[in-house]
């Protein structure tokens, strides 16, 4: 029996008192139950147990495919500051004052968060929630690094190097050290340390209510089987339905069962179901997802060794066709942060969910580290229609998409950090920035196919992360919190802004389920 098993079935045995804030010495503590062991899980269990709570966290997953979706994120976070001076103080302690001069990092105040928000998500995003996110974003951020939880800048994938400084853009330029992986040790061995049990390969399969209809706990089937854990109060954050195929389908739409899945194999949506089992309301975007541009050659799940390096993100720099040597996206339409996950889906209706992304030695040097790891489908050749061979794509047709695009291109400089906009100008999809012919060989070719992150419909919450039923009343003793909340996400998603949300709304869940 782990360590971490031990301590739980001492934690289900008895009541113990607690001197922790919110519950005097002597004083019964409250019981919450965390369902999920991602960041918004743990983050749930962190503020839960500061608030004076016994707290236990249910893990699907063996021990060994821990984290969630979280661990296999690159563990960026979007938040408000106001440049490099004003971040360094409680967030990015660990830079020294050289290093802060070697920076450019832009304001990314409350407003430019919200209108990054609106933006990819049409103004559909729920106005109480985004705000919500916005105005905690900080505060979340600052009670992370109180929990030791370290970040430094993204260099390597969300700047450039321009006269000696790293410039940086597009919102999320914060990450944990470590990233996703490390962010889910750091967060397991702080709520380890402050004295919660986490249970590993324990499902929960259905919440318990008494007659009033307040949840008064959870059905688990773990190692032993079947039983019932007693709670004043649980959390779900357990995350959407991404993994599961059958609900993808019926959700997102036929073909979504074929696409390859870049997390956790263990989200199959049982947080959702549950809660929508005992009348809780749907809400959200339940047609929509957080999907990338994925290495055709990934595994069906994600691996725990190359993490989120199946990822190609650099499509900016290039062009991007199908297998009928197509174009189908403005490459250029905006920062890559809010396009990424629309082209994600995009992809899926291509032929056979494949996307080709061509470069040329222009641009290739600029290629994100992700693309220069050994498992990788990639192409390279010295002419167009060599390429296409490779490729497997009729050389007639890659070769005269090349040609139509080279020539319409626009000269102008090209600044990767801006929208520069360097364009084509006569193409039935233009490239409205970083449109730089493809005509320096050897050219090299990476072929994508779509991987699904997180599912955007989940259930409606309100201020204080309470889960609202299908009449728009609280359901006593139950909260929610990350993927499997719905509202702030329809159809894109701004980079960054999920591990953020996790945090503001995992945090507030706990707070409140502690506090009753």
């Amino acid at each position: 029996m782990s360590l971490h098993r031990t301590a739980c079935a001492t934690f289900l045995a008895t009541w113990r008192p607690i001197g922790s804030a919110g519950t005097q010495e002597g004083q019964m503590a409250s019981k919450v139950v965390v369902v999920g062991a991602g960041n918004a899980a743990l983050c749930a269990a962190m503020a839960a147990r500061e608030n004076g709570a016994d707290v236990v966290v249910l893990e699907a997953a063996p021990e060994h495919e821990k984290g969630g979706n979280s661990y296999f994120t690159a563990g960026g976070f979007r938040f408000c500051h106001s440049g490099i001076e004003d971040a360094a103080t409680d967030v990015l302690t660990d830079l020294s004052p050289a290093e802060r001069e070697q920076i450019v990092l832009p304001v990314h105040d409350r407003q430019v968060f919200y209108d990054a928000l609106m933006k990819v998500t049409h103004h559909q995003a729920d106005e109480d929630m985004a705000w919500r996110l916005i105005d905690g974003s900080r505060p979340a951020m600052v009670w992370l690094r109180g929990h030791g939880i370290r970040f430094i800048p993204m260099f390597g994938r969300q700047s450039f190097l321009v006269d000696g400084k790293h410039h940086f853009y597009g919102g999320v330029n914060i990450e944990a050290v470590g990233g996703g992986a490390g962010l889910v040790e750091a967060e397991i061995a702080r709520v380890v340390q402050l004295g919660c049990a986490i249970r590993y390969e324990t499902r929960a399969t259905r919440l318990l209510q008494d007659r009033k209809g307040r949840v008064t706990g959870v059905e688990v089937f773990g190692p032993e089987g079947t039983e019932e854990i007693a709670a004043d109060a649980v959390v779900l954050a357990c995350g959407g339905f991404e993994s599961n195929p059958e609900m993808r389908t019926r959700y997102l739409g036929p073909g979504w069962e074929l696409a390859r899945v870049r997390g956790t194999k263990h989200n199959m949506g049982a947080g959702i179901r549950m809660a929508l089992d005992i009348g809780a309301r749907p809400f959200g975007n339940w047609s929509g997802c957080h999907s990338v541009g994925w290495d055709i050659s990934a595994p069906p799940y994600g691996d725990y060794a190359v993490l989120d390096n199946f990822q190609k993100h650099s499509y900016p720099w290039g062009i991007m066709v199908n297998l009928r040597g197509e174009r189908f996206v403005d490459e250029g339409e905006d920062l890559r942060n809010h396009t990424y996950v629309k082209f994600g889906r995009e992809i899926m209706k291509q032929p056979f969910r494949t996307a080709v992304q061509i470069f040329d030695q222009k641009t290739i040097p600029v290629l994100r580290d992700e693309y220069r790891i050994r498992q990788v489908t990639k192409v390279t050749a010295n002419t167009i229609a060599e390429l296409a061979a490779g490729l497997e794509i009729d050389p007639a047709a890659l070769t005269r998409t090349v040609e139509r695009f080279n020539a319409a291109c626009r000269p102008g400089k090209f600044n990767p950090a801006v929208l520069d906009g360097v364009r084509t100008e006569g193409l039935a999809i233009d490239k409205t920035n970083w449109a730089l012919p493809i005509d320096e060989p050897p050219f090299e070719a990476y072929v994508t196919t779509t991987g699904v992150t997180f599912t955007f419909g989940g259930l409606r919450i309100n201020e204080r992360g309470e889960v609202q039923d299908v009449a728009d009343r609280t359901i006593p003793g139950l909260y929610a919190a990350g993927e499997l909340v719905g509202g702030l996400f329809y159809e894109n998603y701004p980079g960054g802004s999920g591990l953020m949300s996790g945090t503001v709304f995992g945090k507030l869940a706990g707070e409140n389920a502690a506090r009753g």
